[in-house]
């Protein structure tokens, strides 16, 4: 790190070489070209602009990096480039690579998700992937505040309009970038939250507030940025006109940069101008005086984007501007000093000449895409649905057709994929769409087109798509609209371009008027999507449900297929001041969560077990039917239990219950019911038992996972998935909370009737028996060594524990044992049981049969075991004779795979009685759902 007062290397008395080190520069192409080397070789360029132009994928990029930096080298530079690029995600991003660079939310889309943990985890995850490519500057965090957000071309680029906010996330995008060992530069100071556009290229955007205004709201991110540590500063070239500040460009000034940015904000970091190149900057002064003016002002770093002529005289004119005396060299060396400084952070010739590259960003990629999908996920923001017409699932049958409406837009911003895609003609009488895929970031009319076949695909039924442009809305939209049950219609930027604000009023009113065959009047369902800005219709409370995704790539687009349908309950809020306005969610209540008692709260645990079977539709058969109070202790020393209740402590009621479980040896812990009072649903009962069961399991010595359904107790497997509109709902609740819903593992219960006049299927027994297994029946503690042993190649919860049951009732369990014949060596294991053992109180499907049943539970094969299917059959249809020989009338499954073997077993007369779906996740990356 070199100081002020610091004596620099002897190198830096070549001036050119020093001058170089005061330049950034971009070129054309994804490979070096004679330009760009000379100027590293031969004018000792040290900062260099990369650009979707430049960078094809993360391969490409690592290669290209390692070639500018080995030229540098070579050419006997004294310290590595500094590599930077605009990767803020969202629509604008330099580097995409479908494979290993992940997609992730806009800052406003980030801010929306409502956390600054999740910011910055996010820009981490950007940095690390750029670094890994041998980037090692991030044009970022943007922190502008949109002060006049409905005209502003910046959008969801910056978290908002609120100061306060956009800093918080600023600060926190910084540091996550900071982490990962890249440098940052803030933009676009003095703010682009607030320009005047006066209408040419060659006319500049003006800032017309006042110095104090500037400072209460624009200027706040900024000051905190520069107390946090930002490393670089970019200066915007746009114009500033108010009392005692007036400049032509601010870039240009030394009032806004010497001034403002260093003295009175004390940033001490390296200055970068805004492009030189751009047109009304080089038409009103040109390159070369602008360099000077530039350098003059407090800028360290002169960017120049493109066009090596105009490179070259701006080397030129610092070079003239130093020998005319018109800039002392004691500012050039200061600036030295800064970039010097900033380079020593990021970079150095090991680091350089060796990029981690595509084996890095292996690793990173699963971790990388779960939180991609968690952060996209979480910005989902609905912001209003009077008519309750979400999830859609709710409103269409499989053979009603639901229309999807989008704009012709340009492809997104910076994106590399989109170079090569050519965008879609628009037509004034646009044609239903013909599906294609394409690449992962596409231009906008083909993410549109896969956004429908999505779906398609998610209601399992008929999507009608075509475009809409300013030509509005056509005879063939009116056609459509009036086929569909329901219409979709996306928006991007319609504040900007009013011609999608008037079509989408236009839908509106037509939808408004729709009729039935009857003559009713019957409003038709719209739902309205902003796809980019949120401000389009977000005041608007005509436009009944509102959604909001901060950004089209097919990822955001993705996370809004599982909200549109249900699958996501969405979480995510409007930034900034507009939210203060919009009430999008019930406020929760922190109830009081206390430990169950079973000696105060069984008569009471009972009572609501009943309330909640009589709250069940007529036609839903509930797994509590005949659960008790005593069905949910265990009292087993190998399982650390914890139960919890919120209770009426005057009337000693409950109004719901939590039951966790803690299987030491698989380290699981588990959440085995969860259930509330039907009459004190939807006031967060449920949302304080789990954050209270969760707090607990995460307070277990050895816990490495947690799961949605428990073996034992035998209530609920998972999450109930029945049918009707109460089971449509828990999964999305319990995705609400945290658990990832869609990496389920079906299970269910089975029962098989009528067994005393049951056979077996004609020859099942021959082909088991030409199978070559060898099976017995066992009982008791002897047997206990092997069959415990077996047990261990799965690490399913569990299963020690109904093992170690059985073993200790002889009377009235054993253990079906499948053999090799060879050897010995155990294959496969499965547990039987009666109504009248221990183990069947924690199996209240078993007495829900109203018959005498016994059961068939937690069958285990053993790894690599070719004939799996066969075994499986094998030891079950042994245990169903087994138990028809004891007189039982009807046999229960209790813990089936709900995908594999349920054909199988339905051939021995089984049927289903209850699905579920079990959900684990790790534990180590567990987060909690903080309380709203």
């Amino acid at each position: 790190m070199v100081g002020k007062s610091d004596k620099l290397d002897p190198v830096w008395d070549d001036l050119d070489r020093t001058l170089g080190q005061l330049f950034m520069m971009g070129f054309d192409g994804t490979s070096v070209t004679p330009q760009i080397k000379t100027l590293i070789e031969k004018h000792h360029l040290g900062c260099i602009l990369l650009t979707a132009k430049n960078l094809k994928s993360a391969e490409e990029t690592t290669k290209l990096c390692y070639e500018l930096q080995k030229i540098a080298h070579d050419a006997g530079h004294a310290v590595p480039l500094a590599i930077g690029i605009d990767q803020e995600n969202g629509g604008v991003n330099s580097l995409f690579d479908e494979i290993y660079v992940r997609q992730y939310p806009s800052s406003m889309g980030i801010a929306a998700a409502g956390s600054t943990d999740l910011a910055f985890e996010v820009a981490k995850a950007t940095a690390q992937e750029i670094s890994a490519c041998g980037i090692n500057w991030i044009f970022g965090p943007c922190l502008d505040v949109l002060t006049n957000a409905r005209n502003q071309p910046l959008g969801v680029r910056t978290a908002g309009d609120d100061p306060q906010e956009v800093s918080a996330y600023g600060v926190a995008f910084m540091k996550g970038y900071q982490d990962a060992g890249v440098v940052t530069l803030g933009k676009h100071f003095p703010s682009y939250g607030n320009l005047e556009f006066l209408g040419s290229t060659l006319d500049v955007p003006i800032i017309t507030e006042s110095l104090e205004q500037l400072s209460l709201s624009a200027l706040v991110p900024f000051r905190n940025a520069i107390r946090q540590g930002l490393d670089s500063m970019m200066v915007g070239g746009c114009a500033m006109s108010s009392a005692g500040l007036n400049a032509m460009h601010a870039c240009l000034s030394d009032q806004v940069v010497d001034g403002l940015l260093r003295s009175d904000l004390n940033f001490d970091g390296v200055v970068v101008s805004e492009c030189l190149e751009m047109d009304a900057l080089s038409h009103n002064i040109g390159v070369g005086g602008g360099t000077v003016m530039a350098v003059n002002a407090g800028c360290d770093v002169v960017l120049l984007c493109r066009s090596f002529s105009v490179q070259q005289e701006a080397l030129k004119g610092l070079k003239t501007g130093i020998e005319n005396a018109m800039i002392s060299k004691e500012r050039i060396y200061n600036s030295l000093r800064r970039v010097l400084t900033m380079k020593s952070k990021c970079t150095n010739w090991d680091k350089a000449l060796n990029p981690p590259g595509i084996n890095f960003l292996e690793t990173l990629q699963p971790s990388h895409t779960a939180l991609s999908t968690r952060a996209y996920n979480g910005s989902i923001t609905v912001v209003r649905d009077k008519n309750r017409l979400l999830p859609l699932s709710n409103l269409l049958e499989n053979e009603e057709e639901l229309l999807l409406l989008t704009p012709l837009v340009k492809p997104l911003a910076a994106s590399a994929a989109s170079r090569a895609l050519s965008e879609t003609a628009s037509s004034a009488t646009p044609e239903p769409a013909v599906w294609e895929r394409t690449a992962s970031v596409m231009s906008g009319e083909r993410v549109f087109r896969e956004l429908g076949r999505s779906l398609a695909r998610q209601r399992n039924g008929r999507v009608l798509h075509t475009s809409y442009t300013a030509n509005g809305v056509r005879p063939v939209h009116e056609n459509l609209i009036n086929r569909a049950s329901a219409i979709i219609v996306l928006t991007a930027d319609a504040n900007r371009n009013l011609y999608q604000h008037g079509f989408t009023k236009h839908v509106s009113m037509i939808c408004n008027m729709q009729y039935t065959t009857g003559g009713e009047k019957r409003e038709k369902p719209l739902v309205v999507v902003a796809v980019s800005s949120p401000y389009d219709f977000a005041m608007d409370t005509s436009i009944g449900t509102y959604i909001c995704t901060y950004d089209f790539t097919e990822t955001a687009l993705n996370s809004l297929v599982k909200v549109l349908f249900g699958e996501l309950a969405p979480s995510g809020t409007l930034p900034g001041t507009i939210s203060k306005s919009q009430k999008l969610h019930h406020s929760r209540q922190h109830w009081l969560v206390e430990n169950y008692n079973e000696e105060r709260d069984a008569i009471a645990l009972d009572n609501l077990i009943k309330a909640v079977m009589e709250g069940s539709q007529p036609s839903q058969h509930s797994e509590l039917s005949s659960a008790t109070s005593n069905s949910f202790i265990l009292h087993n020393a190998e399982v650390e239990e914890a139960h919890f209740v919120v209770r009426n402590s005057s009337t000693q009621a409950l109004y719901g219950f939590c039951s966790t479980y803690f299987f030491r040896t698989t380290g699981t812990g588990v959440i085995g019911a969860l259930f509330v009072d039907p009459a004190r649903r939807k006031l967060s009962i449920g949302h304080s038992l789990h954050n209270r069961a969760i707090r607990t399991l995460l307070q277990r010595e050895g816990i490495k996972r947690f799961q949605l359904g428990s073996r034992l107790p035998s209530i609920f497997l998972g999450i109930p998935n029945g049918h009707g509109a109460e089971r449509r709902r828990l999964r999305p609740w319990f995705a609400n909370l945290g658990w990832n819903a869609a990496l389920s593992r079906p299970v269910c219960s089975m029962v098989a009737r009528n067994l005393l006049n049951w056979t077996p299927p004609d020859g099942m027994a021959k082909s088991l028996a030409s199978a070559g297994f060898q099976f017995d029946l066992v009982y008791g503690w002897e047997y206990a060594g092997p069959i415990l042993d077996h047990i261990k190649t799965s690490n399913r919860q569990g299963l020690a524990e109904v093992y170690n049951l059985a073993l200790a009732e002889p009377s009235t369990c054993g253990i079906i044992r499948a053999k090799r014949p060879e050897d010995g060596a155990l294959l496969g294991t499965v547990v039987l049981y009666n109504h009248h053992s221990h183990l069947s109180e924690y199996m209240p499907p078993l007495k829900d049969l109203n018959e005498s049943a016994g059961g068939i539970s937690s069958p285990v094969i053993s790894p690599g075991v070719g004939e799996y299917s066969t075994l499986l059959q094998g030891l079950i249809l042994l245990g169903m004779r087994q138990i028809k020989a004891q007189g039982c009338n009807a046999c229960l499954l209790d813990y089936m795979d709900g995908d594999g073997n349920i054909d199988g077993l339905s051939t021995l007369g089984f049927k289903v009685l209850h699905n579920f779906e079990e959900v684990s996740c790790d534990a180590a990356t567990w987060t909690m759902i903080p309380p709203a």
